[in-house]
């Protein structure tokens, strides 16, 4: 049997939890008849063939399989249509396969397996609606509504369906929905299509841009997880910040967090070159700049390289934190909401100067807010608000190399986002000054955030000591009642412990006669 029809599947690997991960096509289409299919997936599809040939069941390869092949992109998604009950199938399927059948929308019978052994690899069944040509008229964009059959595929003579000239607009990288009624019918459709051309680099045609504007409300009356994922997908492409000004241009970005509204327009002081909106996508840039992901060089190589990076660095960026999310995306995250409640904190001076007392505080607690209500896990939620909150504070240690005890300080209170709270605060400093960055006041602060990370990474004395006295120390040796004093008095010994005054029980204890001592006289 040949084994020709779409383009060979690399499987994803590591590059699943990469930074970014996109593919850009640049060439031409694929042949479909000079394609070919990974082994991996043609094993799983001899198998589909004779799992449905037993039951006469008609079968289609489509959707973003077809289109992902046709670009030569890696896929470890096949969407595949049946003329019969898909769950069933799918059922079937999983069961010859080995696998795992996941029913993902029982009502619309759609059904996902999983494939064995890393279980990356997965077929996605759906029910056809009516024959293949009305089935793909109803789905989301032309370039998702081309079909192969499955038999011919497996044969080596595949010929496309393709009734919207979705070849056509992939030839001219462009983002084209099927119909207006299909983006209502599913108002998630709404989100995808400019999460298609960021994964794509595609751009979206004019009547496609007028009727998500038209129908930018009824994003929410999207499932938040839906949204929360087409966001973060978008998030974690390169160019972050042009599809963020895509996603405003289309009126979706207010419509999912309206509490950037009240940033467009808001005056900085003469520092900042943009208001308090563009300064907040800036900074999107800016840490892309900064965390060496394409696309984003505003400020030049001789800026960036005297910033704080090493493969530590990157490998700690590459972290997944939750639901396939990586630190990098959830940085970007922080990066456009940071500044979040500068509007409603603003006041100017006698002497005309603007402040912002409390943002980074209210902002906190507006981030974690936007979070809870997208559905991010309660982790992602805690460490954007720890990163909005103390955005400022790197900065506040001073450019001159600070002290121990005060890096302590700082690793104390952002916890396990410490580096990624510095990284935001550079990015800060890029996006608030902009084109009119003045180069030794960067190479001074980018120097002291380098001195702070190497300090953290190489010295785990100074944000981590190891432990001298407990409370029962303290309770034994001094009669204290269990309590917030006790607490306070631990924190001082290992604040001077990382400040290197303290290195023993013996001069911790000390330490804590003194402090009582000095209590008592106050």
């Amino acid at each position: 049997m040949k084994a020709g029809t779409i383009a060979a599947i690399e499987r994803a690997g590591s590059a699943r939890f990469s930074l970014s991960r996109r593919y850009d096509w640049k060439g031409e289409l694929s042949n479909a008849q000079h394609m070919c299919i990974g082994e991996e997936v043609s094993r799983a599809l001899v198998q589909v063939r004779r799992v449905l040939g037993e039951r006469s069941v008609e079968c289609y390869l489509t959707g973003g399989f077809v289109r992902d092949a046709m670009l030569r992109r890696a896929t470890d998604d096949i969407d595949v249509v049946v003329s019969g009950n898909a769950l069933e199938l799918a059922r079937c399927v999983a069961d010859g396969l080995n696998a795992r059948c996941i029913p993902l929308n029982e009502p619309n019978q759609i059904a996902r397996v999983m494939l064995p052994p890393q279980g990356h690899l997965h077929l996605d069944f759906a029910t056809m609606r009516g024959a293949i040509d009305e089935d793909l008229r109803l789905r989301d964009y032309t370039i998702n509504a081309m079909a192969i059959g499955l038999d011919e595929a497996l044969a080596g003579s595949p010929a496309f369906i393709d009734p919207l000239d979705g070849r056509r607009d992939l030839e001219s990288r462009r983002i084209r929905a099927v119909s207006e009624s299909v983006l209502q019918e599913d108002p998630a459709r709404l989100i995808r299509g400019p999460r298609f051309a960021a994964e794509l680099g595609f751009s979206i045609d004019e009547e496609t841009r007028t009727f998500i504007r038209r129908n930018s409300s009824l994003i929410g009356h999207v499932a938040r997880e839906r949204v929360r994922d087409e966001l973060c997908r978008i998030l974690a492409m390169p160019k972050a910040a042009q599809w963020v000004r895509l996603l405003d241009d289309l009126g979706l970005l207010l419509t999912v967090i309206p509490e950037l509204a009240a940033a467009k327009g808001v005056e900085q002081p003469r520092e900042h070159f943009w208001d308090v909106f563009d300064h907040l996508v800036e900074t999107v840039s800016a840490v892309e700049f900064l965390l060496r992901l394409d696309g984003a060089d505003h400020w030049g190589e001789p800026v960036r390289c005297v910033a704080p990076w090493s493969q530590e660095l990157e490998e700690h960026f590459r972290e997944e934190v939750s639901g396939g999310r990586a630190r990098a995306t959830l940085l970007k995250v922080a990066a456009l909401l940071h500044d979040i409640a500068k509007p409603q904190t603003k006041s100017v001076e006698d002497n005309g100067r603007t402040r912002f007392f409390g943002h980074a505080q209210e902002g906190a607690a507006i981030a974690e807010g936007i979070l809870r209500r997208l559905r991010f896990s309660t982790r992602e939620a805690e460490m954007v608000k720890t990163m909005v909150e103390h955005h400022m504070r790197p900065g506040q240690m001073g450019d001159d190399m600070p002290t121990r005890r005060a890096i302590y300080r700082y690793f104390r209170d952002t916890g396990d986002v410490g580096l990624d709270t510095i990284f935001l605060n550079l990015a800060d400093h890029l996006a608030a000054r902009g084109p009119l960055l003045d180069s030794e006041q960067w190479r001074a602060h980018a120097s002291s955030m380098a001195y702070v990370i190497a300090e953290s990474t190489s010295e785990q004395s100074v944000v981590a000591p190891p432990k001298l006295i407990d409370g029962h120390d303290l309770i034994n040796s001094y009669g204290m009642s269990p309590g917030p004093e006790i607490g306070e008095l631990l924190d001082a010994v290992r604040e001077a412990q990382a400040a290197g005054e303290v290195s023993s029980r013996e001069e911790a204890l000390a330490l804590v006669e003194r402090l009582l001592y000095d209590r008592q006289k106050s």
